[in-house]
């Protein structure tokens, strides 16, 4: 297959890269506007929509007709005392403009129950500050109108009165969404000539240097062009945006030194042309085929999980992978062929390139050294990757509001405010939903009273009847939403007796079911991950012992990672340096993106390695022969692969949302794990190790291989 499509280009490269620039052009007129089509991250992305707290949520809010938390709180500090008459004065002048607003149905204020705005009960009102300079004013949406909308109309309304600042989900959620447009900005500064100047050392000459960049470019934009017309079926979240760059430039980077330095190796045997592209596809083109098959086939692995930010991270990444792939087969190999040696133009001379294969260089000798002593250095990498994933083991997790955002914006101010100078409050509530009977009045005051005397409630509302055998009772825990306090009390509630069939809603309760749903579907992940990881590195193998070695090695590499990620996320160190405020845990989806991203970018270095040392075992070299030219021919440049893709995912760690920074951050640390320590010390020893049964697989799958010739050719 690979070798008839390396004739077809040769035929016809320039209607291939005629066609490449037509498909560009389509793909960055129609998929470029995608940023503005999809979901905007609220905290709804983050959740089962069957989840209990979603439904109930929902079928309350319908039958309200407005939001059951406060989708507008307005910070409202005072220069005196909030009860003084010029506080009284600027809080009415607030709720005057809410009340005003075509959106509020309710407003909430410290004036509420006048005149008895003084009474010993409004001393401890939790909506007044500690220090009594300060408050805040709720209001609910109806939820018939654009509530993004209204946020931002009555964040303009309010901005001439001084000291005010309006936040609530309302406002955070916009706001995440010019976060993440700000950050793709950035990246894209920060990344694209800082890859260009290290790919003209890496590719030793300006015009190679610049075709990473032409297929990160169709990447990228064909990813964004298949993210809309997937978005016009199912709606997808913002932040698939960020991984669509970072991983698509990234991959790009991979795939085009992969293709390019055996093009130069072949050239320097057989001259520029149609056997050199033939054989690059027959040798490259195939580790470019499993590599894209990992990686799609991890990313999909997120599609089990209902969450809109999970399945959208999973369907972004295989579709850049895919595309990653496609065009390094196509595109790549026919600008190669059409450019010949002038591949190799505008190179300094201290740079021209030469792929000459050196099979006693450093890394051969290196890995010489570690197969003297295998089972030592073995046993040691393994101790280190053990012990820097220890602390993931006391990892706590945390969900996504307005502290994700950073401390300059208006909904991150608010929540600060709320979370460190007032007492708990009802911006979180917890609804609970009873289905009883109308008459049941005498039952449900009960109820509610026994629910007021539970362990981290501050108070409870009196039930109101909504109609339809539904009635509603609204708890204010005594602790912040996603204290554990907090979290018992939902499967408190949930667990205990009521005169009726109990639902819960609420932030809280999002955050339980959350939880609860990521758990019970992470086993069925794991599994199609390893399954398919399998099936692929026997398919390129024709062994069984590689592929299980290989996802032992995965493991042991991406444990460090995530023990380092709670180190410095969960922990709060190297604050000033990434410059963000510590949750005190990681925000529970990222470790299931993690895992899905690096465990395919882990893969795909793998498939290089393997591939090449398959190449020299099949062409007779001895087990321990083919391993040390093996990562002699791909040391450097699975090293370069790595540095360059780091800097293009990595970057995204200067992303202002805290929970993108993770992701970038733990992404690279994976990776430079994977190229350095696993690579160079652990797979050399393992193989030494194994000997010969490093190719060993049972009878029947040995004569299924050999009868299928899996991408040969």
């Amino acid at each position: 297959m690979l070798t008839r499509l390396a004739h077809r280009l040769a035929n016809r490269p320039r209607r291939v890269l005629i066609a490449a620039v037509a498909f560009l052009a389509v793909a960055v007129v129609a998929g470029t506007p995608v940023a503005g089509l999809l979901s905007a991250g609220n905290a709804d992305d983050f959740v089962d929509p069957a989840a209990e707290s979603l439904v109930t949520s929902q079928r309350l809010e319908r039958a309200l007709g407005r939001t059951l938390s406060p989708a507008v709180i307005v910070l409202v500090p005072t220069a005196g005392p909030v009860t003084g008459a010029a506080g009284r004065r600027k809080v009415q002048g607030v709720v005057d403009v809410l009340r005003d607003d075509r959106a509020v149905v309710r407003v909430d204020s410290v004036l509420d129950g006048e005149p008895k705005a003084r009474s010993p009960a409004e001393q401890s009102s939790p909506l007044i500050a500690r220090d009594r300079r300060a408050t805040y004013v709720l209001a609910f949406l109806r939820t018939d109108v654009a509530q993004t909308a209204a946020g931002e109309r009555i964040s303009d309304e309010l901005a001439g009165v001084p000291g005010v600042v309006v936040g609530g989900y309302a406002v955070a959620v916009p706001e995440v969404s010019d976060q993440v447009s700000e950050d793709l900005a950035r990246a894209e500064m920060l990344a694209f000539p800082l890859l260009f100047l290290l790919s003209l050392v890496i590719f030793r000459g300006a015009v190679a240097a610049l075709l990473p960049l032409f297929v990160g470019l169709l990447t990228i934009m064909g990813t964004f062009l298949g993210l809309r017309i997937v978005n016009e079926g199912l709606l997808l979240s913002i932040f698939a945006l960020n991984l669509t760059i970072g991983l698509g430039l990234g991959l790009a980077i991979d795939y085009s030194l992969f293709v390019l330095s055996r093009y130069r190796e072949e050239m320097e045997h057989l001259g520029p042309g149609r056997d050199a592209l033939v054989r690059t596809l027959q040798t490259a083109g195939r580790t470019v085929v499993f590599s894209s098959l990992t990686v799609a086939a991890a990313m999909l692995s997120l599609l089990v999980f209902p969450a809109r930010f999970l399945y959208s991270m999973g369907i972004a990444g295989a579709i850049a992978a895919v595309i990653a792939g496609i065009v390094a087969l196509t595109a790549l190999p026919a600008l190669l062929y059409v450019l010949g040696d002038r591949v190799n133009a505008l190179a300094p001379a201290r740079l021209r390139h030469r792929e000459v294969i050196t099979e006693r260089g450093f890394f051969y000798r290196l890995s010489r050294l570690v197969m003297r002593r295998p089972a030592t250095i073995a046993l040691v990498t393994a101790a280190v990757l053990i012990a820097a994933g220890l602390p993931f083991l006391r990892v706590e997790f945390t969900g996504v509001d307005a502290s994700v955002l950073p401390d300059s914006s208006n909904a991150k101010i608010v929540d600060s405010a709320l979370r460190n100078d007032f007492p708990p409050g009802p911006t979180s509530p917890l609804i609970v939903a009873v289905s009883a009977p109308r008459s049941s009045t005498s039952a449900l005051a009960d109820y509610a009273g026994r629910l007021a005397e539970r362990d981290g409630v501050a108070g409870v509302a009196a039930p109101a009847y909504l109609g339809g055998q539904t009635w509603l009772v609204t708890l204010t825990p005594d602790r912040p939403a996603l204290d554990d306090r907090s979290l018992k009390l939902v499967d408190s509630v949930r667990d205990g007796p009521a005169p009726g069939a109990v639902a819960v809603a609420g932030e809280s309760a999002r955050f339980v079911d959350q939880l609860s749903s990521f758990g019970g579907r992470l086993p069925l992940a794991l599994a199609l991950l390893g399954l398919t990881t399998l099936v692929i590195l026997f398919a390129m193998t024709g062994s069984v012992v590689l592929p299980l070695k290989a996802l032992l090695m995965n493991v042991l590499g991406l444990s460090a990672a995530f023990g380092l990620l709670v180190l410095i996320f969960q922990d709060g160190r190297l604050k000033g340096l990434l410059d963000y405020s510590s949750s005190g845990g990681l925000e529970v989806t990222q470790p299931i993106v993690l895992l899905a991203i690096a465990f395919g970018l882990s893969t795909d270095y793998g498939v290089f390695l393997l591939t090449r040392i398959k190449e020299a075992r099949d062409a007779g070299a001895s087990n321990d022969e083919a391993v040390a030219i093996g990562l002699q021919r791909t040391g450097r440049i699975v090293t370069a692969a790595a540095l360059l893709l780091c800097i293009a995912i990595g970057a995204f760690a200067t992303s202002q949302i805290v929970f993108v920074k993770q992701v970038g951050l733990g992404t690279a640390m994976a990776v430079m794990i994977d190229a350095t320590i696993v690579r160079a010390l652990l797979v050399p020893s393992l193989m030494k190790l194994l000997g010969e049964r490093n190719w060993w697989a049972p009878g029947p799958l040995r004569r299924l291989h050999e009868r299928l010739r899996f991408g040969d050719g």
